[in-house]
């Protein structure tokens, strides 16, 4: 079968098309003929070897697929020729890929294999920041940097169908009008307009919420945005910089730092991170939410998707079909 391999940790170039045999699946695990695959920003951190507790090279890249089931191994307790979408651990980025029955779902409804792929990591991961990690309540108020990406489009329609009043941070006018289309009432360009200042103009007291995967100053900043009493959630560093919080600011502010891993979570509590699933699997079946997929590559392309994200040039998720 083809697949991508990172050969070493590195730059795009590391991304190398190679051949290798069709896994065969073990007991209690299932292989799925691959039709799309997502790419997460922790794809690209990964090979630039920035990830905590990441493969090691030569290793074949990709946490989430979507397709049919074409073979099964004992007790795994699903049929082939399903169609499901997973969450692995790698090994997305090719024609063929084993999984664990217990993190595979049904698509639901009549959901496209492309669209079911970016629906697991972005999903899960703002379901869970905004409230299984955030308490974010009806009628309060959020701040969801980086708006128009996988987790912000996902996070932006899950917190408006709460009631929540939705700011929302993207770098180009076409973002913030996806954001504002999927319910963002509060689009702020961060390239031209302060978002402490913006949110601070429309709040007398900052927001209640904050989801934060950026990283760097955007984490530092955000403590302003945010009222006494309030919550950040921290669940990436886009920026390449992981943030620096003031203990004092938090300590004086009666603020809360929280962080938020989906792997870990998986590990740690899944009865927790798992405990979204019900609700996103009837949003998106009944069509109240929507898998924003920007951008598609083949999968011998993967170079070129990862460049694609890189520039922040993407909306929405971006998908590989082999």
């Amino acid at each position: 079968m083809d697949a991508i391999e990172v050969t070493e940790f590195g730059g795009r170039e590391a991304l190398s098309v190679t051949e290798r045999s069709v896994p065969e699946p073990d007991a209690g695990q299932i292989r799925i003929e691959v039709e799309a695959a997502g790419i997460n920003f922790a794809d690209i951190m990964q090979r630039r070897g920035h990830y905590e507790g990441g493969p090691e090279p030569p290793y074949v890249p990709g946490m989430e697929v979507a397709g049919r089931i074409d073979a099964v191994g004992a007790d795994a307790g699903l049929d082939s020729g399903d169609r499901v979408v997973a969450l692995i651990d790698e090994g997305g980025y090719a024609e063929y890929a084993l999984a664990d029955p217990q993190l595979t779902f049904p698509i639901p409804g009549e959901m496209s294999l492309t669209e079911a792929a970016g629906f697991p990591v972005q999903f899960l991961t703002a379901h869970n920041c905004l409230f299984e990690w955030g308490d974010l309540e009806r009628d309060e108020s959020v701040l969801i940097h980086a708006a128009a990406g996988g987790v912000g489009t996902a996070a932006v329609q899950l917190a408006s169908r709460a009631g929540a009043e939705v700011f929302g941070t993207a770098s180009t006018a076409e973002k913030l009008d996806l954001a504002e289309r999927l319910g963002c009432a509060h689009p702020i360009n961060y390239t031209e307009t302060d978002f402490v200042e913006a949110v601070r103009a429309e709040t007398d007291h900052g927001v209640d919420l904050v989801l934060d995967g950026v990283g760097g100053d955007t984490s530092s900043d955000s403590l302003a945005a945010l009222r006494e009493f309030g919550r950040m959630v921290v669940y990436g560093a886009a920026s390449g910089q992981p943030g620096s919080l003031s203990t004092s600011d938090l300590l004086f502010a009666n603020q809360q730092a929280i962080g938020y891993h989906l792997g870990r979570g998986l590990l740690r509590e899944p009865q927790r991170v798992m405990a979204a699933v019900p609700d996103l699997q009837e949003g998106l079946a009944s069509g109240d939410l929507e898998v924003i997929v920007g951008e598609t590559f083949p999968l011998t392309d993967a170079a070129a998707a990862h460049e694609h994200i890189e520039s922040r040039a993407s909306s929405g998720k971006v998908v590989l079909e082999p």
